[in-house]
């Protein structure tokens, strides 16, 4: 890293531990589908689902979204959203599934299902701690080209009522896109007018079938730089960094340039691997305690677990069976990680 970065990096890391304790924890968003009504951010997998398939087909199931939100709990990770495919779910749908949530892991939600007007968060406040805007980037010109049918004015007005409705916002930021460090201003500015109390800083994840599959993985020094960025200008902003199982190796740079907190990695798919301990490892390398983890499965009773909820007898059965296919794989990398 050239002298200037590595600055940047420094009085960022400096200002982070004037304000926050020197750990971090994974954040696992929760989607509740793999399909989408809009379907055409041009960086997005969800653009690549077969146009044949009604994405409400893409609904997950009620036991699996569930079992994943009790996994998240014991295992010490903060749910960093609810979130999929925007009008999959209708709003009384939606209100079911964030009841059992909040049931299950006894805090209220981040919500990112695409703008949502006052009259649904009204609805959903017994259940929601905040919404996040899944802005990705503010640079109109560029908005208009990755997001053709997400424009920014939707999420900007359901933004304006969850200040209103005393709900916090956050918001995404994917670096990749080809937005320039001359964007900066923009995004400080759109942080400033909202009050944006939170921000996913993601790097872009070129994904198969869309125009973006042969574009260049943005730099662990670029994402840095806008995390930097990031925490100079707001001390107190959350900022999350999204990596992927090919990044690991810069989560330290990225914790060192002020980020809260980690998201995007396979935790359960890669749970208990060499590349899950590594990030671990990487914590500790940037002077942070991991909370939580991703290595090791805690001694649960996860039946006894399921059934303390008011849930459905069926529904609480069929959660078990999905628990255990988690769980079955889960335990046995765990074994190999330890052999």
């Amino acid at each position: 890293m050239d002298p200037q970065n590595q600055s940047l990096v420094t009085q960022a890391d400096t200002i982070y531990q004037e304000h926050f304790p020197p750990s971090v924890r994974f954040e696992r968003a929760i989607f509740f589908s793999w399909g989408c009504t809009i379907g055409d951010c041009t960086f997005c997998y969800m653009s690549t689902q077969p146009a044949d398939k009604p994405p409400r087909e893409t609904r997950r199931s009620t036991e699996s979204i569930l079992a994943e939100f009790l996994l998240a709990k014991h295992l010490g990770w903060d749910i960093g959203f609810f979130t999929g495919g925007i009008g999959v779910l209708k709003p009384d749908e939606l209100e079911v599934m964030l009841q059992a949530a909040v049931e299950i892991t006894g805090d209220k939600l981040w919500l990112s299902v695409g703008p949502v007007s006052r009259l649904h968060l009204q609805r959903y406040l017994p259940y929601i701690k905040g919404v996040v805007g899944s802005t990705e980037t503010i640079n109109p010109q560029l908005h208009k080209k990755v997001c053709p049918s997400k424009p920014l004015a939707p999420y900007e007005r359901m933004f304006e009522a969850a200040r209103e409705l005393g709900l916090q916002r956050a918001m995404t930021f994917i670096v990749g896109l080809g937005e320039t460090r001359e964007d900066l201003l923009l995004l400080k500015e759109f942080i400033h007018k909202y009050d944006i109390s939170k921000i996913h800083v993601y790097g872009l994840i070129p994904q198969k079938g869309t125009i973006h599959e042969k574009d260049p993985v943005p730099s662990a020094e670029e994402q840095a730089w806008w995390i930097a960025q990031l925490r100079i200008a707001f001390p107190l902003l959350d900022i999350q960094c999204g990596i992927w199982e090919d990044r690991v190796e810069r989560v330290s740079l990225l914790l060192q340039a002020g980020a809260n907190s980690i998201s995007k990695f396979k935790a359960i798919k890669l749970f208990g691997t060499a590349v899950a301990q590594e990030i671990e490892n990487e914590a500790a390398k940037a002077g942070r305690t991991f909370v939580g983890t991703l290595t090791r499965l805690p001694d649960v009773d996860w039946n006894q677990e399921i059934e303390r909820f008011s849930f459905a007898s069926e529904l609480k059965k069929r959660m078990k069976i999905k628990l255990e296919q988690y769980l079955g794989p889960m335990k046995k990398l765990q074994d190999n990680l330890s052999d």
